[in-house]
């Protein structure tokens, strides 16, 4: 499938502008991703603030350098999903639970309401919410450290 012609830059307002090969302009595009876990540079569309979608892209990295910077940026301030890469402490077994963690933005903490708030993506990639609705994920259990498995078995 070959990448559909198309601009894309900030305005004055600091909001991204698509403009398709017919000149047409778009103001407050929004990229969104298919699979933005599993296939993070695959499967991508840029939509209008009403959800109606301009342009499908296959590839990220098929989009020219200063375009797909201008995705990546837009992306990163809406997508925060910090991934957990080692679990602290757990306070009790029992939920609610609070967990001390090291993520891949720094340690933090929060409360897990229930094992239910533990969703299996695959058989080793697990989302966490946490009480306030921010979502952990684990990306490989198995890349985890002996304690942190230890800890995470018993909720699972």
């Amino acid at each position: 499938m070959t990448l559909p012609s198309f601009q894309l830059r900030r305005n004055a307002f600091g909001r991204l502008e698509f403009q398709s090969a017919d000149g047409d302009i778009h103001e407050g595009v929004i990229p969104v991703r298919a699979f933005p876990i599993s296939e993070a540079g695959r499967g991508l569309s840029l939509v209008t603030g009403d959800g109606r979608e301009l342009a499908w892209i296959e590839h990220l990295s098929d989009v020219p350098a200063p375009q797909r910077a201008l995705i990546e940026e837009e992306l990163a301030s809406r997508e925060f999903m910090p991934e957990i890469r080692r679990l602290a402490s757990v306070s009790t077994f029992a939920t609610p639970s609070t967990w001390k963690v090291d993520t891949d933005r720094g340690p933090t903490s929060f409360t897990l309401r229930g094992e239910e708030d533990i969703r299996r993506l695959s058989p080793q990639t697990l989302l966490i919410a946490d009480s306030h609705g921010i979502f952990y994920l684990v990306r490989d259990i198995q890349s985890l450290d002996k304690h942190s498995r230890r800890l995470l078995d018993r909720f699972l």
